[in-house]
């Protein structure tokens, strides 16, 4: 009688590091979303806001980890995190775009005969920057290092900019889906504006300050109370944004001027002493 015995811990470790090597966008994707929807169903169950909190880093840790496993440096990867010297104009794109489109949505409203308070900008002021410093620091911006800094370079090295901005903003909404419902839609649309801030500066941080502006903007900038009319303004002028940034860039999204001191996915890898 031959008796096989089970496979070695050690040769089934060996065999899932082989397979996140060949596909290390389809294991960093199955990482985020496992991490992060574990955490906020434990919260949904009782966690409280810590677990909801902690899954805003779901993206990165599974971009860490999967960097790590492929022989990636660590250190590339987090650099464009912390490149801040970048003309002064995508500073002001990143903390004044969303409330530029915002300021278009209450524009519109107004002339369909919303009754906007510009009023409310004294009492929501307060509120905006303590958002737009959550989400920079413990909250959505936090994702950034992986759907930016990891997952966009990697979709744009094999597929057009266009394309690529396109299959991470279905990634990215979905991924969402636990927490927005049918709100996952907007992060779809988002998308297209930090692929364009991502390839023209290389920079993370940026994206993380963009982010940062993006959630409080939705949260307080609509100056009137929400109705199906406000619902549908901000996704047509979300939309428009979208379609003119398409149009101005001829669908390249800024990609041809990205900068040059940007590693590319190939660059990342190296040997794990320079991790």
């Amino acid at each position: 009688m031959v008796i096989h015995s089970a496979p070695a811990p050690q040769t089934s470790q060996r065999t899932g590091i082989e397979w996140v090597r060949r596909h290390p966008l389809a294991a960093y994707v199955l990482l985020a979303y496992s991490l992060s929807w574990t955490l906020w169903g434990l919260a949904y169950l009782g966690g409280g806001t810590p677990a909801l909190v902690v899954g805003a880093f779901g993206p990165a840790v599974a971009a860490w980890l999967v960097t790590r496993w492929t022989g990636g440096s660590v250190r590339a990867w987090l650099q464009p995190l912390l490149r801040w010297r970048v003309p002064l104009r995508f500073y002001l794109y990143a903390l004044g775009l969303p409330a530029a489109l915002f300021g278009v949505m209450n524009v519109v409203l107004t002339l369909l005969g919303e009754p906007v308070d510009a009023g409310r900008l004294r009492t929501v002021l307060p509120s905006y920057l303590v958002t737009f410093v959550f989400v920079a620091l413990l909250g959505g911006g936090q994702e950034e290092p992986g759907w930016r800094g990891f997952a966009l370079d990697r979709l744009q090295a094999s597929h057009s900019p266009l394309v690529a901005t396109l299959l991470l903003g279905l990634v990215w909404g979905l991924w969402h889906l636990p927490l927005y419902g049918l709100g996952f839609v907007g992060p779809m649309m988002f998308v297209f504006f930090y692929t364009w801030l991502y390839n023209r500066t290389g920079s993370v941080l940026l994206c993380v300050l963009l982010h940062g502006s993006f959630t409080p903007a939705l949260d307080h900038l609509i100056l009137v109370d929400d109705s199906a009319t406000v619902d549908a303004v901000i996704l047509a002028t979300m939309l428009a944004g979208v379609l003119l940034i398409i149009a101005l860039t001829r669908g390249r999204l800024g990609f041809d001027h990205r900068s040059p001191a940007l590693p590319s996915p190939e660059q990342l890898v190296t040997t794990s002493s320079e991790r």
